[in-house]
């Protein structure tokens, strides 16, 4: 079962990007859920938010 919170380790390996610019990823998504008038979690972001906004689709697991 996947975590239901991506974090910057796991975008490094998944988009292959430094550990940086993960982490300006998860700032720029929870900026986004913030505008939506959700709460953040520094240094994570909802999974399903990661998957529909880099992928188009969210995953039923």
């Amino acid at each position: 079962m996947k975590a239901q919170y991506v974090t910057a380790d796991e975008l490094v390996d998944t988009l292959g990007v430094s550990k940086g610019k993960a982490y300006q990823i998860i700032r720029q998504l929870n900026d986004e859920l913030i505008k939506q008038g959700y709460i953040k979690i520094a240094g994570k972001c909802p999974r399903k938010y990661f998957e529909k906004r880099y992928y188009g689709y969210t995953s039923e697991a």
